[in-house]
């Protein structure tokens, strides 16, 4: 069976971890902040970690 290509776009949001997790950035942190509290703003600046079913479904594309 012939090897899978990485996906392009995936492979430009995800990063893996030096234990096999999967880093991600929090969705809707992108524009319009100013309307979001500042706590939530605060709160999507840190990295978040994809569950473990995400990450099984993801690893053969990643």
């Amino acid at each position: 069976m012939p090897k899978l290509k990485t996906h392009k776009g995936t492979k430009k949001v995800f990063k893996v971890r030096k234990g096999g997790t999967i880093k991600m950035g929090h969705p809707g942190s992108r524009h319009n902040m100013g309307y979001k509290s500042a706590k939530a703003n605060r709160k999507k600046r840190s990295e978040a970690s994809l569950s473990k079913a995400d990450q099984n479904r993801l690893k053969n594309v990643i």
